[in-house]
């Protein structure tokens, strides 16, 4: 479960860069998931749940922005690739296997990367307009890190 749960948290990190780690340190924090002395620990910290929800809730909008690079590119590909890693691991610390939530994490975060651009490109082209399908992208990231997140052993 623990390695499932990385690749899915991975696919969020895929589609929305910051709302998986807001999710794993909102859980963090609430006790749902033991980092323990790890170096993930800071991600449970008072103020971590915090920053990373503002920077998240800052992603939504600049993504609604025609300046916004797309995922592809390596900056934001590799941005994607680090988040879904370091969530895998922080789901993987929590169920004792750390490397396999790593790269379950990365698998995950190439596999929402790309496939959320390619849904995103066929809903836009249904819509006739990105705004929705990018809408519809937000609500299946932010749903799909609280449950998630809620499903932690």
């Amino acid at each position: 479960m623990t390695l499932i749960l990385a690749l899915l948290i991975g696919i969020v990190a895929g589609l929305r860069t910051m709302t998986a780690p807001a999710a794993i340190s909102w859980a963090a924090y609430l006790g749902w998931l033991n980092l323990g002395d790890s170096w993930l620990a800071f991600l449970g910290y008072a103020f971590t749940p915090w920053i990373l929800t503002i920077l998240a809730i800052g992603e939504l909008f600049a993504d609604q922005l025609p300046s916004t690079p797309s995922r592809k590119v390596p900056m934001q590909f590799g941005a994607r690739v680090f988040m879904g890693a370091l969530c895998g691991g922080a789901i993987g610390i929590g169920g004792g296997s750390v490397i396999g939530g790593f790269i379950a994490g990365i698998i995950g975060a190439v596999i929402g990367t790309y496939g959320g651009a390619e849904i995103r490109e066929r809903l836009a082209a249904r819509f006739g307009k990105d705004l929705p399908a990018a809408l519809i992208e937000d609500v299946v990231a932010i749903a799909g890190a609280l449950l998630i997140v809620a499903a932690l052993p």
